[in-house]
């Protein structure tokens, strides 16, 4: 029994091999994404820094996590060198591998503590697997929020898209699914390295949960209406950095451009513009207001465009918002500013302090959008009456929260609009578009998104993609797109998915330590 007990503090690897396999293992995890795309290589990558990290010291897990996170996030974000070049990337990049370099120590504890309190098979194929699916799973939670509104980028359950068991996400979100994968994972691993259970008890619990994963339905979607959109593409010069080659107007004409082979030929309820989509705010350019007016008119439906918006505060003082604007009838009848602005991209969090840093960076940064604080639904008037839309612009599509509240609060259809221009050919729209199917699946929606360049896509409420539009091409897309209103699990459950396995695993972790901190076992690693 000592040995069965003592198994947990070994380590697989020694140190000098454990590091190139962290490495290797995120290399491998980048390819579960687009442009690869390749889901299973997920399972690869997360298995190869478990192993790396079993019976590590803490100093040594910190490391393995680090160098995973590091080969993970330079291969999975490259697209953000496009603009700003190397150093934000390189920054961003840093700053998620000390999350996962600090959730790493504790996946190393709960390896070497949770063996020797839970030392019989059901403790090391269910309960361990557990520990370390819950931790995992929280420090993706606190790295998507957290500063100043997280990165919630590659997080493992976005890798499983085009897996069979994508329907899981309408049931229990993506922080569920992460959580489902390492703990699938987890229990593979523990029943093929630990000798102390009999061959068939081995497979049992990594077979059961994959059997149950296999069978488990889809969420049902029933349409109680639909709705038909035009999506307009227009490949204007929409990047950042086109700026001193874009003409006043260049945008908002491209979107002209683009919509008017459609005027009179076909018969739509919303006419559907990206961000990006006009220099101007239709209520202070009377030119602006003339153009939306003329595509309200000869398509005969409101149009739902993208502008920058001054306001003032209380006190007078001037701010901006990323606003999209639902247009009919020469007015805004109804208005959503953009919640999740990009830091470094949108804005400058504490400009003074990070100017000290790179000056010549943060200048580039000259917008300064602040944080929106409306509802994020629409009714939009059809023939039939009003429907209530769920509006979300770019960045929005990765927060949890938000996507949820458009639902709850009545959306019948996710409208998500985007400005990709900045990324170029990168695998970043690619990558959008992928978080966009995933939320079709877990909010029980259909969800059209537009983008300026690349890429506009229509995606039915199992993820699939009905219709898209090629990068760097002007033109439209005219669909009809079902109204659902049920209320998915993952939707009503909310963050207490996400927190419930966070806290199992941090709670298994600190009782094992309490448990053997009583029982006066030593707690060093000989590894």
């Amino acid at each position: 029994m000592a040995a069965i007990e003592r198994a947990g503090e070994r380590a697989l690897l020694p140190l000098w091999a454990a590091l190139p396999t962290a490495a290797l293992a995120g290399v491998l995890s980048d390819g579960a994404y687009p442009d690869l795309g390749i889901w299973p290589l997920i399972l690869v990558g997360v298995a190869g820094v478990l192993v790396a990290l079993i019976g590590r010291r803490a100093g040594a897990a910190a490391l393995v996590g680090f160098v995973y996170g590091a080969s993970f996030y330079l291969m999975h974000i490259q697209w953000a060198t496009v603009f700003l070049g190397p150093v934000p990337m390189l920054g961003l990049a840093l700053v998620c591998s000390l999350y996962l370099a600090g959730g790493s120590v504790l996946v190393a504890l709960a390896y070497r503590w949770l063996p020797r309190r839970w030392p019989g098979p059901v403790g090391r194929l269910l309960v361990l697997p557990l520990a370390v699916a819950g931790l995992w799973t929280a420090r993706e939670a606190i790295n998507s929020v957290w500063p100043y509104g997280g990165f919630a980028w590659g997080r493992v359950g976005q890798a499983m898209i085009d897996a069979p068991v994508a329907d899981l996400y309408a049931w229990v979100g993506v922080s569920g699914m992460t959580f489902v994968v390492v703990l699938l994972v987890a229990a593979v691993i523990e029943a093929a390295r630990w000798r102390g259970i009999p061959p068939l008890r081995r497979v049992v619990a990594p077979l059961g949960i994959l059997a149950l994963l296999l069978v488990w339905p889809a969420w049902p979607t029933p349409a109680t209406g639909e709705l038909r959109f035009a999506v307009v593409q227009g490949n204007g010069k929409a990047a950042y950095f086109d700026y001193a080659d874009r003409e006043p107007g260049d945008l908002l004409h491209a979107q002209l451009a683009a919509t008017e082979p459609l005027f009179g030929e076909v018969d739509v309820d919303l006419v559907l513009w990206p961000e990006g989509s006009s220099e101007w705010d239709p209520r202070v350019e009377p030119y602006a207001a003339d153009i939306w007016s003329l595509v309200n008119e000869r398509m005969g439906a409101p149009l739902l465009a993208q502008s920058v918006v001054e306001r003032r505060d209380e006190h007078g003082e001037p701010f901006w918002t990323n606003t999209a604007m639902l247009w009919d009838d020469g007015r805004v009848l109804d208005e959503y500013d953009k919640r999740h602005p990009v830091p470094f991209g949108e804005y400058v969090p504490d400009r003074w302090f990070f100017r000290l840093l790179a000056p010549g960076l943060v200048d580039l940064v000259q917008r300064e959008y602040t944080p929106g604080r409306t509802d994020a639904v629409m009714d939009l008037p059809t023939a039939s009456g009003p429907v209530r839309i769920a509006v979300g612009i770019c960045y929005d599509i990765v927060d949890d929260a938000l996507l949820r509240e458009s639902v709850l609060d009545g959306g019948r259809v996710l409208v998500s609009s985007s400005n990709n221009a900045d990324f170029g050919r990168t695998d970043e729209s690619a990558q959008q578009l992928a978080f966009a199917r995933i939320r079709a699946i877990e909010l029980g929606r259909a969800v059209v998104n537009a983008s300026t360049v690349g890429i506009t896509a229509v995606i039915g409420p199992d993820g699939g993609v009905v219709e898209r539009l090629p990068w760097y091409t002007a033109g439209s897309i005219v669909t009809t797109v079902p109204l659902i209103d049920t209320i998915t699990p993952a939707a009503r459950a909310g963050g207490w998915i996400e927190l419930g396995v966070g806290v199992l695993g941090l709670g298994l972790l600190v009782g094992a330590r309490i448990r053997l901190g009583r029982a006066g076992e030593g707690l060093s690693s000989s590894g």
